[in-house]
């Protein structure tokens, strides 16, 4: 090779090179941008919602006062229809994934279930919502509940899960397949004991993002009716008599933080609005919360499998 060529040949990586790195540059510069947005509109809203939480906000009810006016049935609204979401959610959307990627013929009708599911995921809320209220409010009679609310959720963020299910699984070598089946293990005892273990952390990233679009959202549970006041709380799950155990809350009326929140944002008193950015950052410290919980238990997890 002659020198001439040599030296385009590095003349032509010096250039790539150079283009990777601003790139790179430009990439970091605007995550930075969107961190930075994000991080000062959280800390704004913290400072002007800070005077109002107090104790007195999370045991209070709302009130058309504003000094007075509290997020009690809001955050436990919030809490029992994302426990009902994770409940139907995480449980169906891993199990389908598992069926769909180990179990399912690798056809035209698993190509076109695969495309739907992942179309599934772009899906505007207040589609869902719409369709809540046609399936669960009407048809099933559920009415505007804690269950219809929950149900709603975990349509929601059903296709997220089952996606993020099987690329996990997807992640996993054949080898590993492959291993187990020449040790004489079943099917059920390959996905069980060998893939689940190594794809769990993947699968939890999924769970994780899908519940905090979930816990955020309000078009779907405003379309199905939650309310917007609401002074009294679901009965509890835990009763002092046999048997111990109460579903009666499943059917009660409920309200949720943002749809509070919303109520709040939409009066004109500068009170509300104190109200609705210490609502948002109970909302957010609940979110930052539940996925901190699930990242040690994905570190737990992982910690435990042996590589």
């Amino acid at each position: 090779m002659s020198s001439a060529n040599l030296q385009k040949i590095r003349a032509d990586i010096q250039r790539r090179k150079l283009i990777n790195t601003i790139f790179a540059l430009v990439g970091i510069l605007v995550i930075m941008v969107a961190i930075l947005t994000l991080l000062g509109l959280t800390i704004q809203m913290v400072i002007e919602g800070s005077s109002r939480l107090t104790p007195d906000f999370f045991t209070s009810f709302p009130s058309r006062r504003a000094e007075r006016a509290g997020i009690l049935s809001a955050w436990v609204g919030t809490s029992l229809v994302m426990l009902v979401t994770a409940l139907t959610a995480v449980p169906l959307g891993v199990a389908a994934g598992i069926y769909l990627e180990e179990y399912s013929r690798k056809d035209w009708l698993a190509d076109l279930i695969e495309i739907n599911v992942t179309n599934l995921a772009g899906v505007p809320s207040i589609i869902y919502g719409l369709l809540a209220l046609g399936l669960f409010v009407y048809k099933l009679q559920l009415g505007q509940s804690v269950i219809s609310a929950g149900l709603t959720l975990a349509l929601l963020i059903l296709p997220v899960i089952i996606v993020t299910t099987r690329e996990a699984l997807r992640a996993i070598p054949n080898s590993l397949r492959e291993a187990a089946y020449a040790l004489g293990a079943s099917k059920w005892q390959m996905i069980w004991d060998h893939i689940l273990p190594y794809s769990f952390g993947s699968i939890l990233t999924g769970v994780i993002i899908g519940l905090s679009r979930a816990i955020g959202q309000t078009a779907p549970l405003v379309t199905i009716g939650a309310l917007t006041f609401i002074a009294f709380l679901p009965d509890s799950p835990i009763k002092s008599e046999f048997p111990y155990i109460s579903f009666d809350w499943l059917q009660a009326p409920f309200t949720v933080l943002p749809i509070q929140m919303f109520n709040w944002v939409s009066r004109p008193e500068r009170e509300f609005e104190m109200n609705a950015a210490a609502a948002g950052s109970v909302l957010i410290a609940m979110t930052l919360t539940m996925n901190a919980l699930a990242i040690y238990i994905r570190y737990q997890l992982r910690k435990d499998v042996k590589w």
